[in-house]
């Protein structure tokens, strides 16, 4: 990965500099209420950094999809409590990105204080990364810090445009991101084991693709694990399986096995005839005793233990994704006992691992090891492209 500049390459006095600094606040709401702060949270360090060495700090956020109209729920005004509760600071809500209404706010700021700005999204310009739109908002900035990994994967004004036009930096979020990621794929200790699951392949058919000529070993779970079952001439019964996609797959164990990459597929697997909490005809079966009025819901004890195995042999691995439909028990199993064991050899030192993916996040949670795995990225769309090696133009932008 080449070089970006970081908040250290700054003066380390911002007395009275304007920072305009992209940040995810596209936080969850329920009942006008945010009801998860983890993306405040995540870029909180950058902004009291900055506010600290005296900077007047200007937030550029997205809120909802209002497709460039003003939309009178989607104002970031509706964040900003949340954002003064994470931060323990007040903060000055501008309503407009650009113009006259920004000049005088920005007057009125005092070092060290913090504006939210409007919407991005209010304004066409935005998404479509028109440089006169982003000119706008460049007038009212001495430097550009993005914060925003998640929303890297797009080339927008404020994302992509900005970094062009002012000098551009990573703010803390990113930069550790970018660190983790690099020390993941980019430059790994090998040898790498990527853990791909979910329900599709052909959701994550790129990342496949892209993986088997990164890493040495490829654990692939969850319903698309059943694709490829299906394509070395295993029965899946009724399980969910994208039979169209078995020549695919087939295609992606070859070139597996031209590259020297070893992929795990399970052979005992967790059953049943219905899929729900703990059901009557739950059974564990080897893989081609599956019958054809069940389902395969979770890989077996055996493999997990085999599977286990592999991540003590490795050191580094990539997680994207669970091995079963963790969100009913007991099809968390396999997914609650890898990641236990991924914990474990990253807390003696062995292993680095990092994972990413609403999924992944949340059962890397339910486990009780979020705290335990190297980096854990709260970027869903930006991380699996990165996994599929795509260059990402908010990252690009950086490094120019």
């Amino acid at each position: 990965m080449t070089t970006f500049k970081t908040l250290d390459d700054l003066p380390h006095d911002l007395t009275g500099q304007r920072a305009l600094v992209r940040v995810d606040l596209n936080l969850p709401m329920a009942d006008g209420e945010a009801t998860d702060l983890t993306r405040a949270r995540a870029v909180a360090p950058t902004i009291l950094e900055l506010a600290d060495r005296g900077a007047k700090v200007l937030l550029l956020a997205h809120f909802g999809r209002p497709k460039g109209k003003r939309h009178s729920t989607m104002s970031t005004s509706f964040i900003q409590g949340a954002i003064e509760g994470v931060l323990d600071k007040e903060i000055m809500f501008i309503s407009e990105v650009a113009g006259p209404v920004v000049t005088q706010s920005i007057d009125i700021l005092r070092a060290g204080d913090i504006g939210l700005l409007e919407n991005t999204r209010f304004w066409p310009g935005e998404e479509a990364n028109d440089t006169e739109f982003a000119k706008g908002i460049a007038a009212h900035g001495d430097f550009y810090v993005n914060d925003a990994f998640s929303a890297a994967h797009r080339a927008h004004a404020s994302t992509e445009g900005l970094a062009h036009l002012l000098p551009a930096y990573a703010g803390r979020a990113m930069q550790k991101e970018l660190e983790a990621l690099s020390a993941a794929l980019d430059n790994p200790m090998p040898p790498v084991a990527a853990l791909v699951g979910g329900a599709k392949v052909s959701s994550k058919l790129a990342v496949l693709e892209h993986l088997v000529t990164k890493v040495q070993h490829l654990i692939i779970g969850g319903g698309m694990a059943n694709t490829f079952l299906a394509a070395n001439g295993v029965d899946v019964g009724k399980s969910l399986c994208e039979h169209d996609l078995t020549g695919t797959a087939t295609a992606i164990l070859e070139a597996a096995d031209k590259a020297g990459c070893t992929v795990h597929l399970p052979y005992d697997v967790v059953v049943s005839k219905e899929f729900a909490a703990n059901p009557p005809s739950l059974r564990t079966c080897n893989v081609h005793e599956v019958a054809e009025d069940e389902m395969i819901l979770d890989i077996g004890p055996q493999a997990v233990e085999a599977l286990g195995d592999v991540l003590k042999t490795c050191k580094t691995l990539v997680w994207n994704g669970p091995l079963g439909a963790f969100e009913t028990p007991p099809f968390d199993a396999a997914t609650m006992s890898l990641a236990k064991t991924a914990a474990a050899l990253t807390s003696e030192g062995s292993l680095v691992s990092v994972a990413g993916g609403g999924d992944t996040v949340a059962a890397l949670a339910q486990a009780g090891v979020t705290g335990e795995v190297t980096y854990i990225s709260t970027a869903g769309g930006a991380f699996l492209e990165w996994m599929e090696g795509k260059e990402l133009p908010g990252v690009a932008a950086l490094q120019k």
